[in-house]
């Protein structure tokens, strides 16, 4: 299987992960605007908001070496919209600070940052897929999921919904973040993994 990097990948994210016990995480792409590769999406008291880091634009192209833009206060503004979403989840307090002090390396690169990300939450969840950044770049590809979750489409891998701090006002908003799954699930979030 193959994958896109993501921020703060959504739910299905790890759901393919979960199944799968080696994962191929796309080394070789060029950069794409409006993808998971720099956003997520959290729920807020106001319904599902995006979140992004900012990269520079300085002519690469490759995303492995795609840069943060560190010149804007982003890092604070989207800790303090995660501190606001989540504060109530029963888990948050659990996984906060370790996740927190991950942002605050301040990787140069978006790849590194999405990686650490990524193990992070592989860890924490349970699941252990080899993970391998491809080599080269093949247009067609068995199990490809490259470009298949998307923000601008509903996720095309279904997991059990699961309690959500705004479940009364919303109900179960799905193509969240992963975050929202642990800060909400904590140790139970491999289950709703595995129940898709």
């Amino acid at each position: 299987m193959t994958v896109s990097t993501a921020w703060f990948p959504p739910v299905g994210f790890f759901a393919l992960l979960a199944k799968s016990p080696t994962v191929y995480i796309e080394a070789c792409e060029s950069y794409c605007k409006q993808t998971w590769r720099n956003r997520c999406r959290i729920l807020t008291a106001n319904g599902p908001m995006d979140l992004r880091v900012p990269v520079l634009h300085d002519g690469e192209r490759l995303i492995t070496r795609i840069r943060v833009d560190w010149s804007t206060p982003w890092l604070h503004q989207n800790c303090y919209a995660i501190d606001s979403a989540y504060y109530s989840s029963p888990f948050f307090e659990y996984y906060r600070d370790e996740l927190f002090s991950i942002l605050e390396r301040k990787r140069e690169f978006l790849w590194d940052m999405n990686m650490d990300l990524i193990e992070f939450f592989c860890r924490k969840i349970g699941i252990a897929p080899q993970i391998l950044p491809t080599v080269d770049y093949v247009a067609d590809i068995p199990d490809d999921w490259r470009n298949a979750l998307s923000p601008k489409r509903p996720c095309p891998v279904q997991v059990r919904p699961y309690w959500q701090v705004f479940r009364e006002r919303f109900g179960f908003v799905d193509g969240l973040s992963v975050m929202d799954l642990l800060f909400n699930e904590g140790p139970e979030s491999l289950g709703c993994l595995q129940a898709f």
